[in-house]
């Protein structure tokens, strides 16, 4: 999930009964990245339509589930699936606990991908803007191979992450263009705190994901969303 800022005002979401936080994050994160407010929606649209996912009480894993954003997606779009929601961070999994009324029959864990064990369990799985926040230093591949091992044979991921694009001397205008748009979104902070916002981020290019999603067990990524430099793709395991 994508890094939070201050100055959300999100009482109008608390009175409708949504988790404050929930709430204020994801307003934070739609005013940060276009398509944001789509992304959950897609990603569950386009695992329901593949091989495995597609049967009757698939099991599908949520990495990085964050405050839940897509496992409100899967509920209201597949409520058959049989959802396991991972999210390191006790804080975030307990905002996507209340926020799912701690739905008692999601698989919620608080632990990392790689920490997952035993046989290939998940019939498909989603991971929207969390390879970002991983260094290239051997995390990116740990994160894909243990995704890659979580899924049967054919199981597919979907994954939407922050993309780092390939040389264009047009760049920099899409760079003006994405501040551009979270202005008008109604960010505040200055360019210098959205620059310092990103660092943490670990964006990497087209060659590079293949490379790494090859390495890892997966087909070539299929290309599946664009908003500037937040892509899509659908990955399948490889037999």
């Amino acid at each position: 999930m994508p890094p939070s800022a201050s100055g959300s005002d999100v009482s109008p979401a608390a009175a409708a009964g949504v988790h404050p936080a929930a709430s204020g994050y994801d307003l934070v994160a739609q005013q940060l990245i276009p398509g944001y407010a789509s992304l959950a929606l897609l990603s569950v649209a386009l695992l329901a339509a593949s091989p495995l996912a597609s049967a009757q009480g698939a099991s599908v894993l949520v990495a990085g589930c964050g405050t839940g954003a897509e496992l409100l997606a899967a509920r209201a779009h597949r409520p058959d699936w049989r959802l396991a929601a991972l999210d390191p961070s006790a804080s975030m999994l307990a905002i996507a606990r209340s926020r799912l009324g701690d739905a008692a029959d999601i698989d919620w864990r608080c632990q990392t991908v790689e920490q997952l064990s035993g046989a290939p369990a998940f019939d498909g799985a989603l991971s929207v803007l969390v390879l970002q926040s991983l260094p290239d230093d051997g995390s990116k591949l740990a994160f894909l191979t243990a995704l890659a091992r979580s899924l049967r044979p054919g199981g597919q991921l979907v994954l939407i992450d922050l993309m780092k694009p390939e040389r264009s001397p047009l760049q920099a205008q899409v760079e003006a263009a994405w501040l551009g748009f979270q202005r008008a979104s109604g960010v505040r902070e200055s360019s210098e705190a959205l620059v310092q916002l990103a660092g943490g981020l670990h964006p990497i290019g087209l060659s590079r994901l293949t490379a790494l999603v090859n390495a890892a067990g997966f087909s070539d990524p299929a290309s599946i969303f664009q908003a500037l430099d937040v892509q899509g793709f659908l990955l399948q395991r490889r037999d």
